[in-house]
């Protein structure tokens, strides 16, 4: 296997660039025009714990989602994905978009322990339970706040603080990444990336919809599959989507994807 070829997205879409200017672009422009917004909300004491919470047109309480943006744990912010929340906020759901601290600044397992607390900062001020969503890394990280052990994080804190997740073209297993280009920033041990990988960590037993782009590398289309075996969720191609237009039908709250989304946080709202 060519591990270079397969995990490196941005060398194998040829348009990448491109498109990621565009949703920097896109995301600003929602950032500043939706009118139901808290922008920079601090969850911690370091400079990038901040999200920005969107909120429907619905006045009152309404589900939410926590979406985190990938960038294989060393690139991007909230300010580049704000945009992709537009359809879940047109059906009723409430979004938040963190930022966390980038590799090699900053070590995984600290991004993982940043993300913890933004999740259950927004339960304790919003008295709602996220759904997790995140794409590339930020799949990984939504598999592994399902995974999470909430009362020892947390102690006192719910059980079931994150119940459900959506992850999107996620990396699952981190060790095959390590010996690419792309694994340098994290700094891992092969042990540290296998504890960091929730394809081999228990199921959690709760929702699990994993979704990867059908033209996407055969690693990713493996990673996916494979995860959601493991722990009994379901995995979803979306035809024809590379590793960064899969999150196009995030913009469209008619897309079968999006409608999916909006199900899973209703459902898992009140458990």
């Amino acid at each position: 296997m060519d591990a270079e070829a397969e995990y490196n997205n941005r060398a194998r879409v040829a348009d990448s660039a491109a498109i990621i200017g565009g949703w920097i672009h896109d995301a600003a422009a929602f950032r500043t025009t939706w009118p139901h917004r808290r922008l920079d909300v601090r969850y911690g004491d370091s400079e990038p714990e901040l999200l920005d919470l969107f909120l429907p047109h619905e006045a009152g309480d309404s589900p939410l989602a926590i979406f985190i943006h990938g960038g294989y744990w060393q690139a991007l912010d909230r300010t580049a994905v704000s945009h992709f929340a537009r359809g879940l906020l047109l059906r009723g759901v409430a979004v938040a978009v963190p930022s966390y601290g980038l590799c090699p600044a900053v070590p995984m397992a600290t991004i993982l322990d940043q993300m913890r607390r933004a999740a259950a900062v927004l339960t304790m001020t919003t008295g709602q339970r996220p759904m997790a969503m995140g794409h590339s890394a930020g799949g990984q990280l939504a598999a592994m706040l399902l995974a999470t052990d909430w009362p020892a994080f947390a102690p006192g804190i719910h059980r079931y603080v994150v119940p459900a997740a959506l992850p999107i073209s996620g990396v699952f297993e981190v060790e095959p990444v390590l010996p690419t280009s792309l694994g340098v920033a994290l700094n891992l041990t092969p042990a540290e990336a296998r504890a960091l990988s929730p394809r081999w960590l228990p199921s959690p037993g709760l929702p699990l919809h994993a979704v990867v782009g059908g033209d996407e590398s055969d690693e990713f289309l493996r990673q996916t599959e494979d995860f959601a075996a493991a722990w009994g969720g379901v995995a979803e191609r979306i035809p024809g989507a590379n590793h960064f237009t899969v999150l196009d039908p995030l913009t469209d709250p008619d897309h079968a994807l999006t409608i999916r989304a909006a199900d899973m946080a209703r459902q898992v709202a009140c458990l």
